[in-house]
């Protein structure tokens, strides 16, 4: 027999808000996955996308009804940036989530151009911690800042070589993450580095051992589990600890 609520309390959980998640890079692969699996569970979800092209998340919100949002952002812009908090400086966030990198193929470090080594580091390090520094503070006191990281990122982990840069540009996002997190010290905000595995896409290669809808319901849950426990973590997409 189904449990009968006092009318009380069913109007409280009626007028109950959804949670509200920004995902930054949301127009395919991951990003999409992600805001796809936070629209799946209830939440209101706003993603952003590079222009005005048409994406897959234009396609999820035509489908959401009104639960989806799809803004403008080159995260690599720091007006853009700070339009974006403008345009939402009225709502409320329970996640913040920045996804977004690029390789540039797999070149000893001495090879690199300084064009590519700017381009990278910008891109996969210092332009998701603009987003968390300007961005963060429209999460919720006890809400989730969460930045996809890699396990290629890991120093301990790097025992074969290989995608110098790629590597370092996510090891330096893991150091501004950590230093973010010093700063933040006494909040009480759960603060996320998350390694989704070797996933199938663009990025990842078809060789990668995951596709992108076995990788993302582990990653949500992994920031869902670790909701209001403040603090900074690097976790894969199994929820178990990443070695720095």
């Amino acid at each position: 027999m189904s449990e009968v609520r006092p009318k009380s309390e069913e109007r409280h959980l009626a007028a109950a808000p959804r949670r509200t998640a920004l995902v930054i890079g949301a127009s395919r692969t991951l990003g999409l996955g992600i805001a796809a699996e936070y629209l799946r569970r209830g939440w209101d979800v706003i993603g952003t996308v590079r222009g005005n092209r048409r994406t897959g998340l234009h396609e999820l919100a035509e489908s959401a009804d009104g639960r989806v949002t799809v803004e403008s952002l080159e995260m690599t812009d720091p007006e853009q940036i700070a339009a974006l908090r403008d345009r939402l400086a009225r709502r409320t966030l329970d996640l913040l989530f920045v996804n977004a990198a690029v390789t540039r193929g797999d070149l000893p470090i001495g090879e690199v151009p300084t064009e590519m080594f700017t381009e990278v580091m910008v891109t996969n390090a210092l332009g998701p911690m603009r987003v968390v520094e300007v961005l963060g503070p429209l999460v919720a006191p006890a809400g989730t800042i969460g930045v996809m990281s890699s396990d290629q990122g890991s120093i301990a982990l790097n025992t074969e070589g290989g995608q110098d840069l790629y590597r370092a540009s996510k090891s330096a996002l893991n150091q501004l993450m950590r230093c973010y997190a010093v700063r933040q010290a006494g909040g009480e905000r759960s603060l996320l580095l998350m390694d989704p595995g070797w996933v199938r896409t663009e990025l990842g290669g078809m060789e990668a051992e995951l596709s992108v809808e076995e990788s993302v319901p582990g990653v949500v849950e992994t920031i869902e589990r670790h909701r209001g426990e403040p603090g900074l973590r690097f976790l894969d997409h199994q929820g178990k600890d990443v070695a720095w």
